[in-house]
C-alpha cells in the first residue's frame, strides 16, 4: 500500500468511528491531501494563466496605451465589469480540480476588492443643505411631461436637464414652473432652481484646442451643450456647471471613438479651473466614468458624489439595464453628503441625484 493510499484509508476510519467534528477535521484532512498531491497543480494550467492575466490587466489597467483606437478609455470605462471572469474561472478551475487555477485567481480577486470594493459600502450621511439632481431626458424620450413631473416629485432643490430639443423644452418649462420659480436653457442644456439664478453664460465646450482658432465661424459647431450660473443658497453663491459632453462610439475602424467627448473634457476642465468660487457643483452626462482616464482635467478638480458618499456603483446607462455610470454629480469646495439613482423616466438614461452641504 502506497503512503497516499495509507493517508487515506486513515481519513475513512477517522470520518466513519467520529460524529460531525470528526467528519469536518477529516474532511479538511482530505483536503490537504489532495492539495498535497502533484495532480491538481498540473491541471488547468491555461486557466491558471488566464486568472493572472485577468489581475494583471485590472491592475495595470493605466498603463493599457490609448493608441490606437483609445483601447485603455475602453477598457477603464467597462473595468468594474471585468470581474465577472472571476466566477466564469472559478467554475473551470473547480471543474477540472485545479488547485494552480484557484490559487491564481487569488491575484484579480484581491485586486478587483481593492479597486471596487469600497463601491460597495454605503458612504452616505443624513441630513444635506442642499439636493441636486441631474437628468439627459432623451431626445426620443415619448413622455416628457410624465418626466417632467417624476422630476419635480423627486425633492431635488436644483435640477439639472441634459439633451433638450425644441420640441419638448416647453413642456419641461410648463411642468416644472411650479416646483421650480427660476430656470435658465441654452442650447440643449438647462437648469431650474427653488432659488434664485444669475450670471448665466455658456461654455463652448465644442470648439476647443490649439486648432480651434483657425476654424472658420460659419464651420464651428454650436457651442449649445454646457452652461455655468450661479445659484444664491443661504451660505453664499454656489456655482453650477450643466453639460452634456460630446458622445463616444465604438467601431470597427476607429476603435473606442472619443474625440469631441475629449474635447470638452478638456474645454470644461479649463473653464472649472479658471472658476473663481470655490464652491462648484458639475451635473450632467460626461458619456464617461470616473475610471477613464481621459476626464483627468475635470476629476484632478472635482471629486465625484457616487464615488464619495454613494451605495454601489450608481450605473445610468441605458436605463433598461444600466452597465455604465455617464451621468455624474461632482463637487469642488462643498461636502458630498449622499448619492443616489432616481427611479427610470421615459430617457434611455436614469436621473441622479446627490445632497450637498457647506
Amino acid at each position: 500500500m502506497t503512503g497516499s493510499m495509507r493517508g487515506q484509508a486513515l481519513v475513512d476510519r477517522a470520518e466513519s468511528g467520529q460524529g460531525g467534528a470528526g467528519r469536518r477535521r477529516a474532511g479538511v484532512r482530505r483536503a490537504i491531501l489532495i492539495g498535497s498531491r502533484p495532480e491538481p497543480w498540473r491541471r488547468g494550467l491555461v486557466l491558471a494563466a488566464l486568472a493572472l492575466l485577468l489581475g494583471l490587466l485590472m491592475l495595470l489597467h493605466a498603463k493599457i496605451p490609448n493608441r490606437p483606437g483609445n483601447l485603455g478609455s475602453l477598457v477603464e470605462t467597462f473595468l468594474p465589469w471585468f470581474g465577472l471572469g472571476i466566477p466564469v474561472l472559478l467554475a473551470g478551475a473547480l471543474r477540472r480540480r485545479s488547485a494552480s487555477a484557484v490559487a491564481a485567481l487569488l491575484l484579480p480577486v484581491v485586486v478587483w476588492v481593492c479597486l471596487f470594493g469600497g463601491r460597495l459600502i454605503d458612504k452616505s450621511h443624513p441630513g444635506a443643505d442642499l439636493t441636486v439632481a441631474s437628468h439627459n431626458v432623451g431626445a426620443a424620450n415619448p413622455d416628457p411631461a410624465g418626466t417632467a413631473r417624476d422630476l419635480a416629485a423627486s425633492g431635488a432643490d436644483v435640477l439639472a436637464l441634459a439633451e433638450l430639443i425644441p420640441q419638448t423644452t416647453g413642456t419641461y418649462e410648463k411642468e416644472l414652473t411650479k416646483t421650480y420659480p427660476y430656470h435658465t436653457v441654452l442650447g440643449t442644456v438647462g437648469l431650474w432652481s427653488k432659488l434664485p439664478l444669475s450670471d448665466t453664460r455658456p461654455v463652448d465646450i465644442m470648439n476647443y484646442g490649439p486648432l480651434s482658432e483657425t476654424i472658420p465661424a460659419d464651420e464651428k459647431m454650436a457651442p449649445n451643450r454646457a452652461l455655468r450660473t450661479t445659484v444664491a443658497t443661504e451660505h453664499g453663491p454656489l456655482t453650477v456647471y450643466v453639460a452634456h459632453l460630446g458622445s463616444v462610439r465604438v467601431n470597427p475602424k476607429a476603435g473606442f471613438w472619443t474625440a469631441s467627448r475629449n474635447i470638452g473634457v478638456q474645454a470644461l476642465g479649463k473653464a472649472i479651473a479658471a472658476e473663481k468660487n470655490k464652491q462648484v457643483v458639475l451635473l450632467g452626462d460626461l458619456n464617461g466614468t470616473m475610471d477613464d482616464r481621459a476626464l483627468a482635467d475635470i476629476t484632478s478638480q472635482m471629486h465625484s458624489a457616487q464615488d464619495a458618499a454613494g451605495d454601489g456603483f450608481g450605473f445610468t446607462w441605458p436605463a433598461s439595464f444600466p452597465v455604465v455610470r455617464a451621468d455624474e454629480i461632482l463637487g469642488r469646495g462643498v461636502e458630498l453628503e449622499s448619492s443616489w439613482v432616481l427611479p427610470a423616466t421615459g430617457s434611455d438614461h436614469l436621473p441622479v441625484a446627490a445632497g450637498i452641504s457647506w
